[in-house]
């Protein structure tokens, strides 16, 4: 199978942050193999911005050295790293200062052609970027802004720097990132529910016993230590990554698939979102062993109640899924590096097998990570003689099987969003709108965790999780799905 690839319009590509973690890990990676598939323009340019006090030939050789860490796909050619970087220049720039802002504007000036601008910075840099961007006259019909989470604290703060981008900018131009939207089993997510019509009737709490959403990692903060402990699990994975995989989950059928009509689904599904409950949400913090630190110990803050770990029951008022209860999940250090979504469907209504056949039900497992791939579990009868015996086997569509070798050329969730960025296409990414209302939900949880000033529970290292989050499934009769690689 041969995948067909599109090349994009000619282009420019600012990188605000150009010589940061997130440039060097995926940025300049991702927009390398997309040169190297043809699908980024002979003709496009990518600026990296930055305080560093480096020159164009500086900025290349700094990301040849990213490609050649971070680079997994070794199909490209050694010729292709040359072509590639001599498409690169590097500005030194201040963001709140008016340091390198000319030399950035005369490097733009005159070019028709799309400009995008990449804050792969912190969000305390959004506001001045954005008005340096206006007051130097680099905007046009054609400018877009991508930006990073965490976008936000809270409601007021997300609040804040939606009106800051709105000052300069209209919601057609910014593109709220979220990588996880970019995977290619969370898209298959849509086409599995949209374009098959064996699942859509029975994707509703008649069929559907309960959802189960999971985001494992089994690595600690590490060097992310500082910025985690301002945030912990819950503003850095639960109201952003999860809750827009619990969207697309959940979601009507749009009329089409269209930016706005896929976003303003999901954002019907935030706001059909019932309050959190106390008994419904656990937090933890995971503990150190003889050889890994604790969590205290690895951010450095002995008192710190940042919860590393989230577990909470959501439900969601509408008649699709009054009564299914949605059980979502994330933590660190637990047992291995894993995420998925399981979509329990309810026992057979009456076995005809007797009660010795036990309880049989069928999962239908979306991988996100690692091993991508979809996998429906069914009952069968157990090979052999000796009666009707019931066993459950996987129907198995691992990606790196079923597509082959194309199977290692599925295009990483940076390289697909920062493309739909050059094409305009806001499908994948988060309207304003839709982020408030993630924080409205969460805010009281929050709240909630503040005004109880209690410790999170401790879970031990390469665990599930704290005993309190088994018991909020086993106290419904439930438990969680085994985590494992």
């Amino acid at each position: 199978m041969v995948s067909r690839v599109i090349p994009a319009q000619p282009f420019d590509l600012v990188i605000f942050g150009g010589t940061g973690d997130l440039a060097r890990r995926k940025i300049l990676p991702a927009l390398f193999r997309r040169f190297c598939a043809g699908q980024m323009d002979r003709e496009a340019r990518v600026i990296g911005a930055a305080r560093a006090d480096l020159d164009d030939v500086g900025y290349r050789d700094f990301a040849r050295g990213a490609i050649a860490e971070f680079d997994v796909d070794a199909t490209c050619a050694a010729d292709h790293l040359d072509a590639f970087l001599s498409q690169l220049s590097y500005v030194t720039l201040d963001a709140r200062g008016d340091e390198g802002w000319d030399a950035l504007k005369a490097l733009l000036d005159g070019a028709e052609r799309i400009q995008a601008f990449y804050f792969s910075v912190g969000p305390g840099l959004f506001g001045d970027l954005a008005t340096r961007i206006e007051a130097h006259g680099l905007t046009t019909p054609d400018t877009r802004v991508v930006v990073e989470k965490p976008f936000g604290r809270d409601l007021a703060s997300a609040r804040a720097l939606n009106a800051e981008l709105a000052r300069h900018f209209d919601e057609t131009q910014i593109y709220r990132i979220d990588h996880y939207l970019g995977k290619e089993t969370v898209q298959n997510l849509m086409a599995i529910r949209f374009g098959n019509t064996l699942f859509e009737p029975l994707w509703n709490s008649q069929y559907v016993d309960h959802i189960q959403i999971t985001v494992a990692e089994s690595g600690g903060v590490g060097t992310r230590g500082g910025y985690y402990d301002k945030s912990g699990a819950l503003r850095d994975m639960m109201q952003n990554h999860i809750m827009q995989l619990l969207c697309l989950t959940a979601m009507e059928p749009p009329a089409k698939y269209d930016p706005h009509a896929v976003r303003d689904e999901k954002l019907k599904v935030i706001r059909a979102l019932a309050p959190a409950l106390s008994s419904d949400v656990v937090r933890g913090q995971y503990e150190g062993t003889d050889t890994l630190p604790g969590y205290r110990d690895e951010v450095g803050n002995e008192g710190s109640t940042t919860e590393s770990f989230v577990a909470l029951k959501a439900r969601i008022g509408n008649w699709r899924w009054a009564g299914t209860p949605f059980y979502l999940r994330t933590g660190k250090r637990l047992r291995a590096r894993a995420s998925e979504i399981a979509v329990v469907f309810k026992d057979a209504p009456h076995s005809i097998f007797g009660a010795d056949a036990g309880r049989h039900c069928n999962i239908l497992t979306i991988r996100l990570q690692p091993n991508e791939g979809i996998e429906m579990g069914v009952t069968i009868k157990e090979p052999g003689p000796g009666g009707m015996r019931l066993i459950d086997v996987p129907l198995d569509m691992t990606f790196s099987d079923a597509l082959g070798p194309d199977a290692n050329q599925v295009p990483d969730a940076y390289e697909r969003l920062i493309m739909d960025v050059i094409r305009g296409d806001q499908t994948l990414f988060m309207r304003g709108d839709e982020v408030e209302a993630a924080w409205e939900w969460t805010d009281p949880i929050i709240d909630m965790w503040e005004a109880s000033n209690a410790d999170p529970c401790p879970y031990a290292t390469g665990s599930s999780g704290p005993d309190d989050a088994l018991a909020l499934m086993h106290r419904d009769g439930r438990r969680w799905r085994e985590i494992k690689p």
